[in-house]
This record gives structure tokens, sequence and C-alpha cells, in this order.
């Protein structure tokens, strides 16, 4: 496979990630933007948490406002966002805000303000896996070849999607959760950081190092990012292994969604080119 049809394939399967970021996976938590699955692990701990009204009443009242209001008023979230850090920009829930109004950003499509916003939160809470995670995917989706600091942006990923996996194989079990729920938490945010450097490798045109990397972010995750089948794929044809290229795409075909057509397509062609050599 030429790397002008990988660049083909790979085009269309960013116009469906960046111009419809929230279809990009069905993994992704109950909010569908952030293929954070771990993110439900802290939800009871939360909502546990927020009933306690510990603390200034004014500031609790202040967070469960924004906690509470859907990700179908994005408006309405950010400006009481943004509100409540002007307030209590040193408040226990401070991390938890800034990573809310990344993903009402993310979800808007606001990549500037999604990582200005991301950037921000990482400089108060350089270890929130969250943040970490989370903008290591979206970097690699959101590249711009034309951009004079694509290259210092992947750079920029590679560095948070590492950072995010030793944190979290370092992290201890908070008490207030179940086995379970830490379980699934780190094996939300471990499958979206192997999958932003799986992307990450793929850009730079590394795709051994890029099919290890999406193998590991698919292999344990019960809602699988399609564009990680997609891409995988892509690597494995690029490696001339084209019967398990085949497989990638045939497991996008099975996810469904936007790029179920365009997977069938990529799938047939791999096997047809099985018994190839490079």
């Amino acid at each position: 496979m030429s790397l002008a049809n990988v660049r083909a394939y790979f085009a269309a399967a960013m116009l469906a990630v960046v111009c419809l970021c929230s279809a990009v996976s069905n993994a992704q938590t109950s909010n569908k933007l952030t293929i954070m699955d771990g993110r439900q692990a802290n939800k009871t701990a939360d909502e546990k948490y927020l009933q306690q009204n510990l603390g200034d009443s004014q500031e609790e009242e202040a967070y469960q406002a924004f906690h509470k209001v859907g990700n179908d008023q994005p408006d309405k979230k950010i400006k009481l966002g943004d509100a409540y850090l002007a307030k209590y920009p040193s408040s226990r829930h401070t991390q938890a805000v800034y990573e809310g109004l990344a993903q009402t950003y993310y979800a808007k499509k606001d990549l500037t303000s999604f990582y200005f916003c991301s950037d921000k939160g990482l400089s108060v809470f350089p270890d929130d896996v969250h943040l970490l995670a989370l903008t290591s995917w979206v970097i690699p989706r959101a590249f711009d070849s034309n951009d004079p600091d694509a290259d210092k942006r992947l750079d920029k990923a590679e560095a948070y999607a590492k950072h995010a996996i030793d944190v979290v194989t370092k992290m201890s079990k908070p008490e207030a959760v179940t086995d379970q729920q830490f379980a699934d938490f780190r094996t939300g945010e471990l499958a979206v950081a192997h999958s932003g450097l799986g992307l990450i490798y793929f850009r730079r045109e590394q795709y051994d190092i890029s099919a290890k990397e999406l193998q590991q972010a698919t292999a344990a995750e019960a809602n699988p990012d399609p564009t990680d089948f997609f891409v995988l794929g892509a690597d494995l044809e690029n490696v001339g292994r084209y019967k398990d290229a085949a497989d990638a795409f045939s497991r996008c075909v099975q996810l469904g969604g936007s790029m179920q057509d365009n997977c069938k397509q990529q799938a047939a062609n791999a096997m047809s080119r099985v018994g190839d050599t490079k």
C-alpha cells in the first residue's frame, strides 16, 4: 500500500474525526466526547462527595451548578466554569472544573479554546491524567501538516501520553472507589493514551510502533474507537500484514458509524492483497 493511498484513506477518517468530533467513538463515557470510560469510575464517589456539603457553601453551590449542567448547554457550562475558576482558583474542585471545561470546548469543536484550557489546567495540575490523555488523543487527530508547529505539537502530545501512562501505572486506588471502578478507570485512561500514541506514530510514518500502540488501545477497551481500527489497518498494510489489516478493518466495520462503508472497502482491498509481499 503506497503512502499516498494511506493518506487518502486517513483523510476520510480524519473528516469523520475532526468534523464530527462527538461521533468519533462510541467508547467515550456517558457524555460521548472523550473516550474516557474510566471517568465513570469517579462518578459515584464524586456524587457522594458533593452531598457532603463540605467547605464554603457558596463555593459548593457554584461547583454543583457547573457540575450539573448537561452537554446540551455548552455555553452555559463554559460561563459557569469560567466564573468558578475566577472566583475559586485554588478550590478542591478546580481540577474537575478544568477537566469539564476542556471536554465542553472539545464537544463544541472549539480546539483553540480546548488547547488553551488544557494547557492552563496542566500548568496547575501537571499530573492530571484525564487532561494529559485527552489532549494527547486530540492533537494527532486534529493534526495539520501545514501548521509550522505541527511537529512540536506531536512531540507535546507524545510527552503527555507517556506521562499519563506513567501516572496511571503508579496510581494507588482511592478509598472512595471500588476495585472494579478503579480497574475501569485505569483501562479507560490507558486506552486513550495508547490511542493517542498510535495516531502520533502513524503521523510520523512509524507504522510498526503505531500498530503496537493501537493494539494496546483496543485490547481491553469494551467500546473501542473505530478510528483506532481504521488506522491500525493502514499500519498493518504498510508493513505487509494484509490479513491482519483486513481483520482490523473488519473490526471497524463491526462498530458501525460513519466510517463503516469505508472500512468495509478497505477490508476487501486488504484481503485481495493477502499473499502479496512488500
